[in-house]
C-alpha cells in the first residue's frame, strides 16, 4: 500500500480501520515538525499492536493550541509525511479540540501518548478503560519539542 492509501478520512473511518489488524494502536497530536522523538515515539506504539493510526489535529486545532504561526506545516503536508513511516499504518485528522468522538468510534484496543502525559490525563482513557482497553503513556526517549525548536530558529 502507498503511503496515499493510509490516508483516511474521518467520515470513513470506520470502513477504513476495517482493513486494520487487530489490536488497534491510537495516538494523536499536532505532529507538526517531525523529529526523532516523534519517531521514537511512534515505533513505540506501534510495537503494542497488530495497527498504529495516528490522528492529527487540523490545521485550526493547532493553532488554537499553540497559537498564530502554527501549524508551520499544513495538515496536507503533515498526513503525507506520517503516512510515509513503515510504522503508522493509517492516519487520519480532527477538527475539534480533542480526539475524543474518533476514539469512541474506532474504539481502539491501546491508547496511546507521550510520556508528558499521565495516565488520568489522556483524552478517552476512561472510555478505553470501560470497554477494556489499554492507556499507555510512553516514556520520552529524547528530549525534542516542535516548541523547543522554533523557539531556537528564532533566536539571534
Amino acid at each position: 500500500m502507498n503511503s496515499r492509501g493510509k490516508i483516511l478520512e474521518p467520515e470513513g473511518l470506520a470502513s477504513g480501520i476495517r482493513d486494520l489488524s487487530r489490536p488497534l494502536v491510537f495516538t494523536n497530536g499536532c505532529f507538526d515538525i517531525l523529529h526523532r522523538g516523534h519517531v521514537a515515539y511512534l515505533e513505540e506504539a506501534r510495537e503494542l499492536g497488530g495497527s498504529l493510526l495516528v490522528a492529527l489535529n487540523s490545521d485550526a486545532s493547532v493553532r488554537a493550541l499553540k497559537g498564530e504561526g502554527r501549524p508551520v506545516n499544513p495538515l496536507e503536508d503533515r498526513l503525507a509525511v506520517l503516512a510515509a513511516l513503515a510504522c503508522v499504518d493509517a492516519v487520519t485528522y480532527f477538527d475539534q479540540p480533542t480526539p475524543l468522538a474518533l476514539i469512541q468510534r474506532v474504539r481502539p484496543d491501546h491508547l496511546v501518548k507521550g510520556g508528558d502525559w499521565p495516565v488520568e490525563r489522556i483524552v478517552g482513557a476512561a472510555e478505553v478503560a470501560a470497554w477494556g482497553g489499554q492507556v499507555h503513556s510512553i516514556p520520552i526517549r529524547y528530549e525534542r519539542s516542535t516548541s523547543r525548536l522554533l523557539a531556537s530558529l528564532s533566536r539571534p
